[in-house]
């Protein structure tokens, strides 16, 4: 009996009164609301301020296309280095997950993606690519930068972190589908949810724009080679004609939208590429066509890219031609509906109120754009956001994937600052509830 209550009385003060302790001193309504007010003042002063334009200007004149991000991957991981924050590397080839905070539960990852795209940059400027045909057209190397920001913002509060927060560098967002391969590689291990976010050249520096639910829409491609039989061009009855039935399948592709979708549930066929002879008086042997489709829900993702096959052989056969169909999914792999969830929508809103107002928070309409961080939501709940960083004073931004796209650096801040404080504030709102046993030696007491 005696034995029992020496141990009643270490697991008291052991387990019960570290938790009494925990719970006294947790934070106010108020003051967790000041901790996204605190983090844009540490993301604006001029230190903090100056390092992330580095960053992003040392990785915009030295752009890398997806899974080739070696040298933007050599910069991140010797600043996680210098901030003395864990990582593990590589994953998908170039892809960093590091780790701030107790190294247990709750996990909420943030996410920035490092490609640039095949594309001349034609803003000149003093830190314009180094690389010809290769540019950072979307904003990568802002996003890189911000993530890094919160890291140092987080890494100084890392004592006071209520969980682990999860550093998501991600090669190939643009179509090779890096989020996946990261994913299939354990990115997210034990990641409860993830947020990303990206730089809005159309909305006001300070704002924000987001909605719950579906944001992107799913996406795949396809490419069709036609084959007939060519001949010269004044004796086509010798001849089979892929172009002319190449020409019929791209005009009946369109009544898959027109003819067979729901009109109140959006859907898109677009034949982007066509390919096919050479010369002004002769009908080539074969044709090859290409685009892409788009949904928003499963479903008609894959009723599309089944009648998309059938209507481009059924209709080449019509034409006395032959048809292949070819999706690509290994090198081009579908993605999923990006899809905001609810619970984090409202967590979101909060925590951008507190920082911005909530007059600054703004609403945007589903987009039929793909974002590989659908992956990601298909996993584990997401939140993918945008960032607006216009100012008329500074000029017209161009928007993504122009030649003249710059990024206004003032976003920054802001950027840095609503990782650290979504990641904080999910971690406050999502403790692992503690359960002591029933009876808990109080027979013995």
């Amino acid at each position: 009996m005696a034995l029992c209550k020496w141990v009643s009385l270490i697991f008291i003060v052991m387990v019960i009164m570290p938790l009494l302790i925990s719970s006294d001193h947790s934070l106010s309504p108020e003051e967790v609301a000041q901790i996204p007010v605190k983090f844009l003042d540490h993301a604006k002063r001029q230190e903090l301020f100056d390092f992330m334009v580095g960053v992003r200007r040392k990785i915009h004149e030295n752009p890398e296309l997806g899974f080739e991000e070696f040298e933007t991957s050599n910069l991140i991981r010797a600043e996680l280095d210098q901030m003395g924050i864990p990582y593990k590397y590589p994953l998908a080839e170039t892809g960093i997950v590091g780790f701030i905070g107790t190294g247990g539960p709750p996990f909420v990852a943030i996410r920035a993606d490092m490609d640039a795209l095949a594309m001349q940059e034609s803003v000149e400027w003093e830190h314009k690519s180094k690389v010809p045909g290769k540019m950072h057209a979307c904003g990568h190397d802002a996003h890189v930068a911000m993530l890094l920001g919160a890291a140092k913002i987080l890494q100084e509060h890392h004592h006071e972190l209520q969980g682990t927060v999860v550093l998501v560098f991600q090669p190939a967002e643009e179509g090779g589908g890096g989020a996946k391969k990261m994913l299939d590689e354990g990115a997210l291990e034990h990641v409860g949810a993830i947020f990303g976010l990206h730089v809005a050249a159309d909305y006001p520096i300070g704002s924000v724009v987001t909605r719950s639910g579906p944001i992107f829409a799913a996406s795949g491609f396809f490419e069709a080679v036609i084959s007939g039989k060519g001949g010269h061009a004044a004796i086509p009855q010798h001849t089979i004609d892929p172009i002319l039935a190449a020409s019929n399948v791209i005009v009946s592709l369109q009544h898959l939208v027109s003819r067979e979708a729901d009109p109140l549930e959006s859907q898109v066929v677009t034949v982007g590429k066509f390919q096919g002879g050479g010369a002004f008086n002769v009908i080539p042997d074969s044709v090859t066509i290409g685009g892409t489709f788009r949904a928003f829900s499963k479903e008609s993702f894959i009723q599309l890219k089944q009648r998309i096959e059938e209507v481009i052989t059924r209709q080449a056969s019509v034409q006395r031609c032959n048809a292949t169909v070819l999706f690509n999914e290994k090198d081009k792999p579908f993605y999923p509906v990006a899809v905001n969830d609810k619970n984090l929508h409202e967590q979101f809103r909060n925590v951008a109120g507190d920082l911005l107002g909530p007059q600054n928070i703004l609403e945007r309409q589903p987009m039929m754009g793909a974002e590989d961080f659908s992956f990601y939501q298909e996993a584990i709940p997401g939140y993918f956001f945008f960032v607006g960083m216009k100012n008329e004073s500074q000029g017209k931004f161009e928007s993504g994937h122009s030649p003249f796209f710059r990024v206004n650096e003032d976003v920054l801040p802001y950027g840095a600052a609503l990782h650290a404080s979504l990641a904080t504030r999910y971690l406050l709102e999502n403790q692992p509830k503690s359960t002591l046993p029933k009876g808990s030696f109080h027979d013995e007491l």
